[in-house]
Order: C-alpha cells, then sequence, then structure tokens
C-alpha cells in the first residue's frame, strides 16, 4: 500500500528555514517521481518542487528557485524540502504526492498527474 507522510512543518518567523520530509512506504523512490505542492487558503494547489526517479532531474517554480532545494535519501525511502529565505507568502499546507515515472523525465508539474498524496503539512511563516 503506498503512503507518504509529510513532517517538518511549523511556526517560523520571516526569513527563517524548515526542512520539510515525505517518507514514502510502499514503494521505491527510484520508480516514482516525487512533488511538492502546497495550498494556501482561499487559493488553489500549486506546485513548489519536484525531483525525478532517477534523482537527476528537479524542478522548482520560479518563486522557490534559489530558496528550496528538494533532495532524497534512498536508503531511508524519504525526500526532503529544504526551505530557506522564508516569508509570509510561503504559509500554506504542504503535500508530497508520487507517480509511477521511470527515466530520468522531469517530474510531472501538474497535480493531476499524480496519483497518490500525503495528508499535508502545516508551515506558517510570521513574526
Amino acid at each position: 500500500q503506498v503512503q507518504l507522510v509529510e513532517s517538518g512543518g511549523g511556526l517560523v518567523q520571516p526569513g527563517g528555514s524548515l526542512r520539510l520530509s515525505c517518507a514514502a512506504s510502499g514503494f521505491t523512490l527510484d520508480y516514482y517521481a516525487i512533488g511538492w505542492f502546497r495550498q494556501a487558503p482561499g487559493k488553489e494547489r500549486e506546485g513548489v518542487s519536484g525531483i525525478s526517479s532517477s534523482g537527476s532531474s528537479t524542478t522548482y517554480a520560479d518563486s522557490e528557485k534559489g530558496r528550496f532545494t528538494i533532495s532524497r535519501d534512498i536508503a531511508k525511502n524519504t525526500v526532503y524540502l529544504q526551505m530557506n529565505s522564508l516569508n509570509p507568502e510561503d504559509t500554506a499546507v504542504y503535500y508530497c504526492a508520487a507517480v509511477p515515472h521511470p527515466g530520468i523525465l522531469e517530474p510531472p508539474s501538474d497535480a493531476d498527474d499524480y496519483d497518490y498524496w500525503g495528508q499535508g503539512t502545516q508551515v506558517t511563516v510570521s513574526s
């Protein structure tokens, strides 16, 4: 059974950092692309970052480039999202999602392309 569990969210001051984790079970990361998405109150879900099943291709939304870094630990079957220089506009529930996507192709950017979703973790950036 495929399962994704996010953790690492919380309250942080503007300019601070958080590292989110997405622990996967029921499948191995080397066959699945993983995406991070977020949804703020009253807004649509938006893509944040993604990593291919090979790990060689990563993508970021324009507003996250240079601030966020996606990575993974195959041994732990976990994907991370390091978020630096956080600002109040980053406040949202963050979700990770998975889809079978073998090869070195870029991970899908559309949420509709993902088959499995975690429950989400709240990130609040506020002073």
